[in-house]
């Protein structure tokens, strides 16, 4: 194949990708500028791009994750939305590099087909707003035997103990 038509390919398989997501109306919905107002650039990558942040450092643009290290009782949340989305009983270390869940909170993630990097994986967003998680993936533990392979970035963690929503990104 010449480069031109594997970078076209590319493009288009990109570009499909996304606009997959974006012509699902969902009941938490902004504008594009709204969207980057609320976000930081690295979370509106991940959530509204797709972009992925780097494995184990849980980094993209400068901006780091912290809930991969995360360990209390708590409940994830939707970056964008801030619709509950994993419950902490569910985390486990799956030794991918990014937060891990076997299951979701019901009805609070969709999916769909992610068939960009000429692959085909099962994408997950948040039902509420559309925003990308990550991808789901049949090797996790049981009951379920998922893993759910979610950008921290993506997310919030409220701890039970506290109510307070925290998680957000800080400097890299």
């Amino acid at each position: 194949m010449k480069r031109r038509s594997f970078l076209v390919t590319t493009g288009l398989a990109l570009m499909g990708a996304r606009a997959a997501t974006s012509d699902t109306q969902f009941p938490f919905t902004l504008s594009d500028a709204e969207w980057r107002e609320r976000l930081t650039a690295a979370q509106y990558a991940v959530l509204r791009d797709h972009a992925t942040e780097a494995a184990y450092s849980n980094t993209l643009m400068g901006e780091r994750s912290p809930l991969l290290e995360e360990e209390r009782a708590g409940t994830y949340n939707c970056a964008g939305c801030g619709q509950a989305i994993y419950r902490s009983e569910t985390k486990y270390d799956s030794r991918t590099g990014w937060p891990s869940f076997w299951d979701a909170i019901e009805g609070a993630t969709g999916t769909k087909s992610d068939r960009s990097f000429f692959m085909v994986r099962t994408e997950v967003h948040c039902a509420n707003c559309g925003g990308h998680q990550g991808h789901i993936f049949d090797d996790g533990p049981e009951p379920t035997g998922k893993r759910h392979c979610i950008n921290g970035l993506a997310m919030t963690f409220t701890p039970d103990d506290t109510g307070q929503v925290e998680g957000l990104p800080v400097s890299a």
